[in-house]
C-alpha cells in the first residue's frame, strides 16, 4: 500500500456528486484529478447524519475555494417510490449563494454533465452557464478538470492523473477492508482515498 505523507493543500474543492455504484469510477477520477492539482477534495460523506446536517453542509461549502457539481444523474432511481435526485442541484444552489452573497472568502463553482445540451432542459435557470461535459468517462473527467483549473503552479497531465487513479484502484481493496466497508461512499474510505491520492500526486506531479 502506498505510504501517505502529510501535506498542506493550497485550497479545498467540494465534490457534489451522486453516491451510487454506477458513479464509483468517476468518483475516483474526481478524487485523483483534483488531488493532482494540489487541491484537497471534500464531500458531504464527511458529515455525520444529524438534525443540523444542512448547517454543516453550508459550513463545509464555506470552507472550500471551489466546488464541482455533477448533474449528470437526472434519471429516476429504481427503488419505489421512483424519484429524481435533488441533492446535487440543491447543493449547487448553496454554492451559488455562497459566491453571490458571501464577502468573507471567494468561491468558484463548476457544473459537470455527461451529455451536451441536457442542462438547458434539466436546469434552465443555468442557461448561459457552460457545463463541463465529461461524457461519463474517466478521461473525460480529467480533461474537464484541466479546463477548470488552469493553475500556474501545478498543471498535471491526463497521463499523470491516470497514474494517480491507478494508485487509488490498487489500494482500494485494502482501504475498504480497513474501513469494514463494501462501498467507497463512506467517510473513512473517502478520507483514506484522499490521503493516498494526495501522496501519489505529490510524488508524480512536480
Amino acid at each position: 500500500m502506498l505510504v501517505a505523507k502529510h501535506r498542506k493543500p493550497v485550497d479545498k474543492v467540494f465534490l457534489n456528486v451522486p453516491y451510487d455504484p454506477n458513479f464509483e469510477r468517476l468518483f475516483l477520477a474526481f478524487i485523483a484529478g483534483v488531488s493532482a492539482f494540489g487541491l484537497l477534495p471534500r464531500a458531504t460523506l464527511e458529515i455525520a447524519t444529524s438534525s443540523r446536517r444542512l448547517d454543516r453542509i453550508v459550513k463545509l461549502i464555506g470552507t472550500c475555494r471551489y466546488s464541482i457539481h455533477d448533474l449528470s444523474r437526472v434519471q429516476l432511481d429504481r427503488l419505489a417510490p421512483r424519484t429524481p435526485r435533488f441533492n446535487m442541484p440543491f447543493e449547487l444552489g448553496l454554492a451559488v449563494s455562497k459566491q453571490k452573497y458571501s464577502k468573507s472568502k471567494p468561491h468558484d463553482w463548476y457544473v459537470c454533465e455527461a451529455r451536451q445540451f441536457r442542462l438547458m432542459k434539466s436546469l434552465s435557470d443555468l442557461n448561459g452557464t457552460d457545463p463541463f461535459i465529461h461524457s461519463g468517462t474517466i478521461n473525460g473527467v480529467f480533461r474537464e478538470l484541466c479546463n477548470m483549473f488552469r493553475r500556474p503552479v501545478r498543471q498535471p497531465t491526463v497521463r499523470q492523473m491516470r497514474a494517480i487513479y491507478s494508485d487509488l484502484r490498487k489500494n482500494l481493496p485494502v482501504i475498504l477492508r480497513g474501513a469494514g466497508s463494501r462501498t467507497m461512499f463512506n467517510a473513512r474510505v473517502f478520507k483514506d482515498l484522499c490521503v493516498i491520492a494526495g501522496s501519489s500526486a505529490d510524488a508524480l506531479v512536480k
